[in-house]
């Protein structure tokens, strides 16, 4: 594929890392300053399990019961396949807006552009959806953090409203953080994600020592349950909504040393470990709540087990570890969604492209890339003063966005695989070979397209037992599906009107070219 980015001919590279990218048409404008941690720091930030577990482990226990713990190494095995496929092309394609470039370099522009577009409006909404986790920890963590009412539970009308306003004062800080200088952006990043990984073990330590019953209860359903296969398939929504975010160190690429060697490495241990963690926070919070039938697991989730098992002052000091998580998350996902407007705005692909892919020269930002992905998320988070359900809506649509887009990124890949044109070998920055799955890589890529297919259906499907538990709200219930087609048909418009305004252009220069052409005098 050919870019139509760069208008000005690249710099002369001064590292291999700056050649990698110069080869690729594009010149050095992000700061290159993340190391191997930080690369790290950038995809497990993304996934993030005391976020994500803290905000949705309510969710799976009310549908599942303690088996939906069986949904989690399920899902990780799925993605895993995925992660496999994604630090191959890491490997041999290190650039900003990964899935945008993979897609469009392994098919056509055309399509590339939509799984891009497809993916940041995903990102977007997952801005959104990590803001709204503050309202499961920090009224629990201190009733004045209640601002809206009284009733904490993000289910309730004062819970949500109060989710939302909590979610746009983080969105202002993590915009401003995405406006500084992108040392700072990683000093906070790793400064997180180690808090986050010393709070989650400490967790998981903790709840296993106040065990209450056996892990052979994980195998029990929720009472009063019939239907095991249905319960296990919403259940998943926790793990698919966790175990998202891992190509984050593809998206960091161009601010990365080495990063044909660094990311693939990264985008495995990032998900690796996100597993293994959330995995046992799962298992650590089943067998150490006080009561699996008193109704509160599934309504108030961890946050319950940390202050009634450990005691309000461990507890509430915990969760303040699991804020910092949240924070750094938000913080991250708003970051990977900036590098993926960059880079489509560089390649002449998004309005007011030019704006967007304007590159701060003493901070190494793209500022506006910033500014728009924090005022739409913001804007999201108002449907919450709307209606409680908006909750829900917004974490499922997201987590459908980014698993449609990647696998329009899965599909293309084995397509190329079986026609034998996708490149297998080549070195790294060191003169290693690059990361590959050898023969290996069809059945592994086949298996991830089609995990990615079904989860992406499973998540969409329009059950109103999930969406619409009131009822009387059939736009909750169809809030994913009808998303997904407003975002598709918004995408067909503007890439209409785009040819359009390409083809008036190019008119002119046909009838100068052709005098022919000229229209009679």
């Amino acid at each position: 594929m050919t870019s139509t980015a760069p208008d000005v001919r690249p710099e002369p590279p001064h590292s291999p890392d700056d050649r990698s990218l110069t080869e690729f048409g594009y010149r050095q404008e992000l700061h290159r300053s993340l190391n191997r941690y930080a690369s790290f720091a950038a995809g497990f930030s993304f996934i993030s399990v005391l976020t994500t577990v803290f905000q949705f482990f309510a969710f799976g226990y009310a549908f599942g019961g303690p088996v939906f713990f069986w949904t989690w190494p399920a899902v990780l095995i799925g993605q895993l396949l995925v992660a496999a496929c994604f630090a191959e092309l890491a490997a041999r394609y290190p650039i900003s807006g990964a899935i945008y470039q993979w897609s469009s370099r392994l098919s056509t522009q055309t399509f590339g552009w939509f799984a891009g577009w497809i993916m940041v409006i995903g990102q977007i909404v997952v801005v959104a959806a990590a803001a709204l986790a503050l309202q499961m920890v920090m009224p629990a963590i201190w009733s004045g953090f209640q601002l809206v009412g009284g009733d904490p539970t993000p289910t309730s009308a004062t819970g949500a409203a109060n989710a939302a306003v909590l979610g746009v004062i983080l969105l202002v800080l993590t915009t401003v953080v995405n406006l500084l200088d992108n040392r700072v952006l990683s000093v906070v990043n790793r400064v997180g994600v180690t808090a986050e990984i010393i709070g989650a073990i400490l967790i998981v330590v903790l709840l296993l020592t106040h065990s209450e019953r056996s892990p052979g209860i994980t195998f029990h359903t929720a009472e009063g349950s019939t239907d095991l296969l249905g319960a296990l398939l919403v259940g998943s929504f926790m793990a698919a909504y966790v175990m998202i975010g891992f190509d984050s160190a593809g998206e960091m690429s161009e601010e990365t040393h080495h990063p044909r060697r660094t990311a693939p490495r990264t985008i495995l241990t990032a998900l690796g470990a996100a597993g293994l963690l959330g995995g046992l926070l799962v298992l650590a919070g089943l067998l150490a709540a006080p009561s699996l039938t008193d109704g509160r697991l599934g309504v108030e989730g961890l946050s319950y087990v940390l202050t009634s098992s450990l005691g309000d002052g461990l507890g509430r000091f915990l969760l303040a570890d699991v804020v910092v998580a949240i924070t750094v998350a938000t913080l991250a996902i708003q970051t990977s969604a900036c590098r993926m407007l960059f880079s489509m705005a560089r390649d002449g692909q998004l309005p007011f492209a030019g704006r967007l892919a304007k590159v701060n020269a003493r901070t190494g930002m793209p500022t506006a890339p910033a500014v728009v992905v924090g005022l739409l998320a913001a804007a999201l988070l108002l449907l919450n003063f709307a209606s409680p359900e908006a909750f829900l809506a917004i974490g499922t649509t997201c987590i459908v966005m980014l698993y449609l887009a990647y696998a329009m990124v899965t599909g293309p890949l084995l397509v190329r695989r079986l026609k034998g044109t996708f490149a297998s070998d080549g070195t790294d920055e060191t003169g290693k070979p690059l990361f590959s799955l050898g023969r290996w890589g069809v059945p592994v890529n086949a298996l991830a397209l089609l995990y990615g297919l079904f989860m992406t259906v499973n998540l969409a499907w329009p059950r109103a037992a999930v969406y619409d538990p009131a009822g009387g709200h059939w736009y909750f219930q169809w809030f994913t599906v009808l998303f997904l087609l407003v975002t598709v048909v918004l995408g067909v418009l503007y890439r209409l009107m785009r040819s359009r305004r390409v083809r008036s252009a190019a008119e002119p220069a046909r009838a100068l070219a052709d005098p022919a052409q000229l229209p009679p005098q």
